[in-house]
């Protein structure tokens, strides 16, 4: 882990700074933390989940591949949707707890692939099970996807509920 500093907002008229550490999330695993902390995945052929609970100031990013070796978004399979789905329910439960109020919970998804070719996708990709899991929970959803060859850095401050993609490319150590 290595500390950052992150402008924050304008209080008055002093600029706030703060010296967070930086936590990888690695594909196929997720972070959840109370703490101020920043989660950071480099994207490329995956997405990121961030949930945040904001009653209870709590949150978590999950990084998940979803990108076939064709570089287009794989079919989701019933091996592929079990799997996940007991990630993803495993995450829910760290983020959420035992909570039956889905109002305070925020969720957002970024997700990677490389840029369209003439090949067909699948009807259905894995940004789809996300978001219907997160409706049947009754949870709203945001949905970016990117396309370029590049990957894309998501950073996102679980304390907070903030992400964003930022400017910084390249391969986490």
């Amino acid at each position: 882990m290595c500390r950052r500093s992150i402008r924050g907002a304008i209080k008055g008229a002093k600029l706030v700074v703060k010296d967070l550490t930086e936590v990888v999330v690695a594909p196929g695993t997720y972070q959840v933390s109370p703490e101020p902390v920043l989660m950071i995945a480099d994207l490329h052929g995956a997405l990121a989940l961030c949930l945040h609970d904001e009653a209870r100031g709590i949150g978590g990013l999950l990084h998940l591949r979803f990108v076939a070796s064709t570089g287009l978004p794989s079919d989701v399979t019933d091996n592929t949707l079990s799997s996940v789905l007991v990630v993803l329910d495993r995450f829910k439960r760290a983020v959420i707890g035992n909570s039956t109020r889905n109002d305070n919970i925020q969720a957002r998804i970024l997700a990677h692939a490389l840029p369209p070719t003439d090949a067909r996708e699948p009807s259905a990709s894995l940004v789809d099970l996300l978001r219907a899991d997160l409706a049947d929970g009754k949870i709203s959803c945001g949905t970016q996807m990117t396309r370029r060859a590049e990957p894309v850095r998501v950073c996102f401050q679980p304390f907070e509920g903030r992400v964003w993609i930022s400017r910084e490319t390249g391969t986490l150590a």
